[in-house]
């Protein structure tokens, strides 16, 4: 019977060979409806004034918190291992926190 349980609550994850070589983001815009948030990742450059959103996730609410709660655990593990990670605030190759302006309306 136990057997049976946990052969129902495995789940088999595909990763794609063009998916798995991933993108690098050094910019996150966040936004939210009611019913969704809408995560955008960028790859900006210093000295290049034009970006492109490299990656859009859209999840619900109920998802985002998960992954806030899943980063947020595995940036105390990370730290606990390699040291505590520094924000520079004053990168002037940096937008503000505010970048991505007033949440965005579905």
């Amino acid at each position: 019977m136990a057997e049976d349980k946990n052969a129902l609550n495995q789940l088999n994850i595909e990763l794609a060979e063009d998916i798995a070589e991933g993108h690098y983001s050094n910019l996150a815009i966040i936004s939210h409806s009611n019913a969704e948030f809408i995560l955008d990742f960028i790859r900006i450059l210093p000295g290049v004034p034009k970006a492109k959103v490299k990656s859009r996730i859209i999840m619900t609410p109920q998802h985002a918190k998960r992954l806030m709660l899943a980063i947020s655990d595995n940036i105390s593990k990370f730290e606990n291992q390699f040291g505590e990670i520094e924000i520079n605030d004053n990168d002037p190759h940096m937008p503000p926190l505010n970048f991505g302006g007033p949440a965005g309306v579905a």
